[in-house]
Parts: structure tokens; sequence; C-alpha cells
């Protein structure tokens, strides 16, 4: 078992035994989401599995926050804002931009990218390396642009 999975198991079994209701339904959301990763996969998940299931979660909770929100229904929001939190507590800490800049520039240094052409193989070896810690649309966006200057 990955240790990021042993974590959210400790805390599921945490949560039931101090009778905290809503987190024991997010995190039985966040179990249930990579178990049928595993089943699809047909194989046990390690770590950067998890965070990829993990940050497709969080994903579609802010979409839904957005639409929440811009439909006026607070009690729908509050529901997805205390699941993201709950699914943030098991990722990585955010890059910084100046982190992510750096990443970015070495990435590119180290594969010898030099035009679009490159890109996909820039972007391969940062999906890997900022997994959990990073929006990779963001990620794109300067990727696209170091290659394009």
């Amino acid at each position: 078992m990955s240790d990021l999975k042993a974590r959210i198991a400790a805390a599921s079994s945490a949560a039931v035994r101090a009778r905290e209701r809503e987190r024991v339904k997010a995190l039985r959301l966040v179990n249930a989401e990579v178990k049928q990763a595993e089943i699809d996969k047909r194989e046990p998940l390690a770590d950067a599995d998890v965070l990829t299931v993990l940050t497709k979660m969080r994903k579609q909770r802010r979409d839904s926050l957005r639409q929440f929100n811009d439909a006026g229904r607070d009690d729908l929001a509050a529901i997805e804002q205390f699941e993201i939190d709950v699914i943030e507590e098991f990722m990585p800490a955010a890059l910084s931009e100046r982190e992510l800049d750096d990443a970015v520039a070495e990435v590119i240094a180290r594969t010898g990218a030099a035009s679009m052409k490159d890109m996909g193989k820039v972007m391969g070896t940062l999906k890997g390396q900022l997994a959990g810690r990073a929006d990779m649309g963001a990620v794109s966006r300067r990727v696209r642009a170091a290659l394009m200057s």
C-alpha cells in the first residue's frame, strides 16, 4: 500500500472514531475514487497515481463550487469547499510562481527543447515531476511561452 493511501485510510479511521460525520463522508469519497482507479488500472496505485486521482477530484469540486456559487447555492458550495479542504490535506504544498518558473526552465534545458514541437516531451517530464503541486494548465501556458520566446 502506498504511503498516501495509508494516510488516507488512517484519517478515515480517526474520523470514524471521532464521529466526524462530514469528514468521514468526504474521506469515503476519496477512498472510493482511489479504489475505482485501482480497479481500472488492475494493480495497486503508487503515490503519484493517488495524487493524480486527488488532483482530478479537486478539479471536479472546484468546478462544482464555481457553479454552485454562480447559482447562489451556498449550502452546496459549502459542502464542495469542505471536500476540497479534506482532499488538499493529502496533497503536497503548491509551488510558488518562482519555483514553477525554475522547474519549467530546468526541464526545458535538460530536455534540450527548442520549439513547440518539443512541448509534449517537456510537459510529460513536468507532469511526473509536479504531480499535485501545480495546475498543469498554468504549467502548459508557461512552457508554451518559454518555447515561443
